[in-house]
């Protein structure tokens, strides 16, 4: 009899499965882990999340398709629920109900995948989990926390863009009294976002959230409920809320200024000019999420992946540099944003030249 197989090598043949599409296959191999003697956790977080953060990396570097990235994560999430079909209490053993907990999306956040991830574990770990999916209305999280009183809100988010939104959420679940654990790419590596934010703690990944519950995380006082500002003070110039009230203004404007300074532009198809408004208005929506924070890494980081992404696609991603200059002939009233605007033109003036002559489907 062959030894049971290793993490890695389920790694490698759960991948294998997801990019073929071959959604049973992929199932015969997590079930066949799990007779093996790994673990659901072990399954969940060191093979599924793994070959689901590969997706993402194929996919930035185009090597896979959207619609392969779809179906991969498709399979994942459908290999997730024959791995944990319904409420489990422990890894095949009893375990006592240690609370309730509350993991949702912040609103406007559709990848839902990690949150998934971490409700699975808790559950499996003996928590009573309400698991609310993706961008789910602060109005309409606070309802349910009125109505289960939980131990504690786990707040998932991936992408910065929705940091205001998740602020807005910290500050309801805490004004009634239930702490917030944050977590995801969006909150920082470190957790930093989730600190300026007011988050009660952080966690980079589901076993740390699992340990932070078992610390305990201690209810906030509703009395002490606060504003956004009180939390972010230089949010009081306003130049966020003028670059957000402005968006779309901002978006069609660099595209008829990016047409003069490139006429080839003039050309594009429409689904080109919906290609190239569409990447214009991430751009305006991150150096508003900096703004926000008052944090350039944010708009930084997004602009260096952004080029990154664009290489591999061979779109001129310095090109982007150009888009940058135009939206600070449109902001040139706003010092704060015309600072991120330097510091994202300069991160990206460092890079290597593209030898992908002109604008191609995007800034």
């Amino acid at each position: 009899m062959s030894p049971p197989a290793t993490t890695a090598e389920l790694r490698d043949r759960l991948w294998a499965a997801v990019a073929d599409g071959d959604e049973q296959r992929a199932v015969d191999v997590v079930h066949g882990g799990l007779s093996g003697g790994a673990s659901r956790e072990t399954l969940l977080l060191d093979v599924i999340a793994a070959v689901q953060e590969k997706v993402g990396v194929e996919w930035a570097a185009d090597r896979i398709t959207v619609a392969q990235e779809h179906a991969a994560t498709a399979i994942n999430e459908r290999v997730i629920a024959t791995l944990v079909p319904g409420r489990r209490t422990g890894d095949g053993d009893d375990v006592p109900l240690r609370g309730r907990v509350t993991v949702s999306c912040v609103d406007g956040e559709w990848h839902a995948f990690p949150a998934r991830l971490v409700a699975e574990v808790l559950s499996l770990r003996g928590w009573r989990v309400d698991y609310l999916g993706a961008q789910t209305p602060t109005p309409h999280l606070v309802a349910h926390l009125h109505r289960t009183v939980p131990d504690a809100v786990l707040l998932s988010g991936s992408i910065a863009t929705h940091l205001p939104a998740a602020h807005a959420a910290i500050t309801a679940c805490q004004a009634i009294g239930v702490p917030v654990l944050a977590g995801g790419r969006a909150f920082g590596a470190d957790g930093r976002y989730a600190r300026s934010l007011g988050a009660d703690e952080w966690a980079p990944d589901a076993r740390s959230a699992a340990a932070a519950l078992d610390a305990g995380l201690g209810r906030p006082d509703p009395a002490a409920a606060r504003q956004p500002v009180d939390d972010l003070p230089h949010l009081a110039d306003q130049e966020y809320t003028m670059v957000v009230q402005s968006r779309g203004q901002l978006v069609k404007q660099t595209v008829l200024d990016l047409e003069t300074r490139f006429p080839g532009m003039r050309a594009y198809t429409d689904a080109q000019r919906e290609r190239t408004a569409e990447d214009i208005a991430h751009i305006v929506d991150f150096l508003a999420t900096a703004l926000y924070l008052d944090d350039a890494e944010v708009f930084t980081v997004f602009l260096s992946w952004t080029a990154d992404v664009l290489d591999a696609r061979h779109v001129p991603a310095h090109s982007v540099v150009t888009g940058l200059d135009v939206l600070a002939d449109q902001l040139r009233d706003f010092p704060r944003t015309l600072d991120l605007l330097r510091a994202g033109a300069a991160v990206l003036d460092r890079r290597p030249a593209s030898d992908v002559p002109g604008p191609h489907t995007s800034v």
